[in-house]
């Protein structure tokens, strides 16, 4: 709960994301960070940021490692495997690295 709470108030925001792949097999004991993460990104408040982000939900019955896997606009990839992360940390690193871009970003425009 404590979690969702944090990605309430981290003001998540996908402008520079083009896709998120949300990759678990939900029968697995280590999934549940990655589930509030999916969840904390798809919500109406966050969708909005950037409504041509495509965000997929990969759920697969393999026993196969949950994981992050985000394209941003610039091709840049992060992926995150989340089997021993938190989704407070996984929001946290997505958090900074689209800051970074954002940042970026408007110093290309200003040049």
């Amino acid at each position: 709960m404590q979690d969702k709470m944090a990605a309430s108030r981290s003001g998540v925001v996908l402008k520079s994301v083009k896709e998120i792949a949300v990759r678990f097999c939900p029968f697995e004991f280590n999934v549940r960070s990655t589930r509030e993460f999916l969840e904390a990104i798809s919500t109406e408040k966050v969708r909005s940021t950037n409504i041509n982000c495509a965000v997929i939900a990969d759920v697969r019955h393999d026993k196969s490692e949950p994981q992050v896997d985000i394209l941003f606009a610039d091709g840049e990839r992060l992926l995150i495997k989340a089997a021993n992360v938190t989704s407070k940390e996984m929001l946290s690193a997505f958090n900074i690295r689209c800051a970074s871009k954002d940042l970026q970003a408007k110093e290309s425009a200003k040049k």
